[in-house]
């Protein structure tokens, strides 16, 4: 019986190859020039690496805006229906240890060039070898010795008790993007791409001191001192970056990714990036159209009394949802599409700039109102929509349809991010 199975399938193989299914191909391994259409392939066959940490959001349509009244009458965001893509998201928001990879891998690749540890790349560019960088010991005297030696130490008159520390200051990724906003333009037609090359240098080191600045008259020296740094947080979110910083680490998230699957010979990635308020707003929902909350309506306390998110309930009463500030990325229960804290915890950036009146000329197809604001333009133009509400806030900012801003270049000790990575179509396909 078990060689019959086996003669059934052999004979169906030769029968789907003779028949033309699987195409025949010569011995280089293209198919033979027969004058027929065939397609090319754009390379090895495609293969969707789930991305750790992230939860896939199903495509579909909300009701987008307040769901309650809007009691100051400001009327900057009005009801809607909306369609919105899939797309990957991350189930927390970033973590301290999750962006320290990231400032660690900055620092190192700058160490790297100003000791030597680089070699020349496969198209004859200079890059970083990452194999001596893993064998440099930060805590060696001769390598703090080489160090000191170079700008990315602390100069004499700022150390204390003559420690050589590294320069937080010195940190800075180099960022490369390409406008394609601008490039779109008809009256752009035709112009050479590198003027829709948008260079910059950023600092990326988080800033600690937000937690002393955002509160005046309050003794908030240890987070500064230690939220970032010490490991009892992290698994915290981070705090104290900018719009620029988060939008740089998505940069340099899909440049990480694409560098690994480029070494496996597997197709490149879309892009990282942070969420529109759109996408945002859907995800936090998580398929609750009309609900106020991510866990619905319309209160903050379960039939228990246990309160739902980490804010400010009351009239200051911090400690009573468990946390003073800010609590593990992944405390309390998540949405239902597995997403944690898009209520509370820390506000979260997003990529759109905040306009009393987008929501009126904004399409129904994954909307989103950008601008790419230059330092020298009016503040007015710097102004990026965040969501979600934070541990200092009251209930009403912790309502899904609710939006408030921050300036892009502006940091907060209640202010974080998390990032979403678009996918082709037949990517999400059946992952409902």
């Amino acid at each position: 019986m078990k060689n019959h199975y086996v003669a059934i399938l052999a004979l169906t193989a030769l029968s789907l190859s003779s028949c033309g299914i699987l195409g025949k191909k010569d011995k280089g391994g293209t198919l033979p020039n027969d004058g027929q259409l065939h397609g090319v392939s754009t390379g090895s066959r495609y293969t969707l690496p789930k991305p750790p940490g992230m939860v896939f959001i199903p495509q579909g349509t909300f009701h987008m805006g307040p769901s309650d009244e809007d009691p100051s009458y400001a009327f900057s965001a009005r009801n809607r229906s909306i369609s919105i893509s899939g797309f990957w998201m991350d189930a927390t928001e970033i973590t301290n240890n999750q962006y320290r990879q990231f400032t660690n891998w900055v620092r190192d690749s700058i160490t790297a060039k100003k000791l030597g540890y680089v070699k020349a790349g496969s198209d004859g560019t200079e890059m970083v070898d990452w194999k001596k960088v893993q064998t440099m010991k930060w805590n060696d005297p001769k390598v703090i010795e080489q160090l000191g030696q170079t700008d990315l130490i602390l100069a004499p008159d700022d150390r204390i008790f003559g420690r050589k520390e590294i320069d937080a200051s010195k940190i800075i990724y180099h960022s490369e993007t390409f406008d394609y906003l601008e490039a779109a333009k008809r009256e752009n037609a035709g112009k050479a791409r590198s003027q829709f090359i948008v260079k910059k240098d950023v600092r990326i080191y988080p800033d600690t001191l937000a937690w002393i600045r955002d509160f005046s008259y309050s003794y908030n020296e240890p987070m500064a001192k230690r939220y970032y740094s010490h490991p009892s947080f992290g698994n915290y979110p981070v705090v104290g970056v900018s719009w620029k910083q988060a939008s740089a680490f998505c940069e340099w998230r899909t440049h990480y990714l694409n560098s690994f699957l480029e070494g496996k010979k597997r197709a490149q990635e879309s892009d990282f990036r942070l969420p529109t308020e759109a996408q945002w707003e859907y995800a936090a929902r998580g398929g609750r159209s009309q609900s106020m909350f991510p866990w619905g309506n319309y209160y903050l306390r379960n039939k228990k009394g246990c309160l739902l998110a980490n804010f400010k309930p009351g009239r200051g009463n911090y400690p009573e949802d468990g946390g003073f500030y800010t609590v593990r990325a992944d405390a309390y229960w998540p949405n239902d599409w597995g997403l944690y804290n898009m209520a509370g915890n820390i506000a979260e950036w997003t990529s759109s700039i905040y306009y009393e009146g987008g929501y009126t000329f904004q399409h129904d197809m994954n909307p989103d109102v950008r601008w790419n604001a230059k330092d020298t333009d009016p503040p007015k133009m710097k102004r990026k929509v965040i969501r979600g509400g934070s541990w200092k806030d009251v209930g009403y900012y912790l309502q899904t349809g609710t939006r408030t801003y921050e300036y892009q270049d502006s940091t907060k000790s209640y202010v974080g991010f998390r990032s979403v990575i678009d996918l082709p179509a037949q990517a999400g396909k059946g992952r409902r």
